[in-house]
């Protein structure tokens, strides 16, 4: 948030002083989303954020008419969020850092640490639009690797934990992890999980790594959060979303917590420790 503010700074809006914010938190319950975005609808708002890609679907069935700006971990096109990169038309813009271009990249950073990996195991949420469109470009990759890839999903915190006592049952040996709300706002469940399981796992975002995750590699949520705060600002001045084009993160990080490497028994190779944009020691 402090990013978006920061965004909304740059086109001369403070909160608090010319323009309000309110929340509305589904905590990772995509049930809630409906209601919620009717809610905003009917307070008359005059724009929206959607912070992910279930939230935007769900502002996007409540209301055509008051601008949406999203910020996406999946292709916006390939899951019919919009109608194209350069004109998106109807009320909806954002950013995306998606991961269908990110999760070839996990498969061969997980091998170049793991040379032996026998299984790589992918975790999503069949419950975001995101998920299954991304599969087959990871499958893909782990195949040209010659590593078997297990497609497990979560839609609870229940399920999470189920999903990781799967992996340990069926020996998998690296864990990829997708973008998704619930992911996030329990990550620090899903690391205490692969802690305990020992699972060298690859995340979405550096937030995993920064308390205990083994190793990240996608764009930054902060630089993304501040272009769609710039968006919003635009918008709230008369801009319209329809000519507002979607911004793709120009920004990808690779971090590497070597504390969490030497916990596992592992050792980083020199090159892969090189290209890292931070090394968490």
């Amino acid at each position: 948030m402090a990013a978006f503010y920061k965004g909304l700074k740059e086109t001369g809006l403070v909160e608090g002083r010319n323009i309000n914010i309110e929340f509305c938190l589904a905590d990772g319950h995509y049930d809630r989303l409906p209601s919620l975005a009717s809610e905003l609808v009917a307070r008359k708002v005059s724009v929206i954020l959607a912070d992910d890609v279930p939230s935007a679907f769900a502002a996007k069935a409540a209301t055509k008419t008051i601008p949406i700006v999203f910020v996406s971990g999946a292709d916006p096109v390939k899951i019919g969020l919009v109608e194209s990169f350069s004109r998106p038309n109807g009320n909806l813009t954002g950013m995306t850092g998606y991961f269908s271009v990110v999760g070839p990249k996990h498969v061969e950073l997980l091998h170049e640490l793991l040379p032996a990996l026998n299984t790589i195991a992918l975790l999503g949420n069949p419950g975001n639009a995101n998920f299954q469109p991304d599969v087959p470009d990871t499958r893909t990759a782990a195949a040209a690797l010659k590593e078997p890839l297990e497609v497990l999903t979560a839609g609870t915190e229940s399920e999470l934990e189920a999903a990781f006592v799967t992996m340990f049952q069926r020996r998998v040996g690296g864990l990829i992890v997708m973008p998704d709300p619930l992911f996030i706002s329990r990550r620090k469940r899903v690391v205490e999980l692969a802690a305990r399981h020992a699972m060298p796992a690859i995340y979405p975002l550096r937030a995993f790594v920064d308390i205990g995750g083994l190793m990240s590699y996608g764009s930054s949520v902060v630089d993304l959060n501040q272009q769609a705060g710039v968006y919003v600002g635009k918008i709230l001045k008369g801009a319209k979303p329809a000519d507002l084009p979607i911004q793709q993160s120009t920004k990808v990080e690779l971090v590497i917590n070597l504390k969490t490497a030497k916990a596992l028994g592992l050792t980083v190779p020199p090159e892969l420790l090189a290209r890292a944009d931070d090394v968490i020691e």
